[in-house]
């Protein structure tokens, strides 16, 4: 049974939200405020409002992200902030999906399931190699020459995704939609970031790629190695 933490400071909207969660057969934790990371450890998503008693929501999103054990726990904001900055700001500070309040119980339920879908773990797959560089997707590990690397969610779905197309093109806005997904409000600068940090992490340099290769005015692509 997957495990959802609720963090939500009014009481009936955090009630309302457990009750719905746990009648769609879900494990739920319900807290009133920011959690340490202690708490968020064995969750398998984690539904999040951005204004909390001591603090953002989205402050707690960016420590998640570089969190070696959360980094990829998926994360639905849910806030009654609902304007197309407000919504801009919490997809790019990390939430994978974004709920305002008033919100329909079907519809939270269904964004849940659908995120829990998205990233539970799936069958055997094995283990993507490059030259050096190598990838266990059992695992979401990432080794470069035996050396393990300290990835974010995003930049190791990033890079799974192109590891498994060696060779294919793809434009930024390609990127945006596999990767990202197709609600994701932000922009193609997004994906330039996200390469920029790969690189650092590879020790690659963009006149001399050895994985990541930028063709200008086009997009990016994963050569291989010999």
């Amino acid at each position: 049974m997957a495990q959802v933490a609720v963090v939500e400071d009014e009481r009936a909207v955090r009630e309302v939200v457990g009750f719905h969660l746990e009648r769609a057969g879900l494990k739920v934790v319900l807290l009133p405020d920011l959690p340490d990371s202690a708490a968020l450890e064995g969750c398998d998503l984690l539904v999040l409002d951005w204004m909390l008693p001591s603090g953002s929501g989205l402050a707690l999103l960016r420590r998640i992200r570089v969190h070696p054990e959360l980094s990829r726990l998926p994360v639905l904001m849910l806030t009654a902030r609902a304007g197309e900055l407000d919504r801009v700001e919490g997809l790019e500070s990390g939430a994978d999906d974004y709920l305002t309040k008033p919100f329909s119980a079907a519809e939270l339920v269904a964004r849940v399931r659908a995120l829990l879908r998205r990233f539970q773990p799936q069958a055997s797959e094995g283990r993507l190699q490059n030259g050096p560089l190598s990838i266990d997707l059992d695992a979401a590990e990432v080794t470069l020459a035996g050396h393990r690397l300290d990835l974010t969610r995003r930049e190791y779905d990033l890079l799974v995704f192109l590891a498994r197309h060696p060779g294919r093109l793809y434009s930024r806005g390609e990127l945006l939609d596999r990767v990202w997904g197709p609600d994701f409000l932000g922009g193609e600068r997004t994906v330039d970031q996200h390469i920029t940090q790969l690189r650092a992490h590879l020790g690659e340099d963009i006149s001399a790629p050895r994985f990541l290769e930028t063709v200008r005015g086009r997009g990016y692509r994963m050569r291989l190695c010999p």
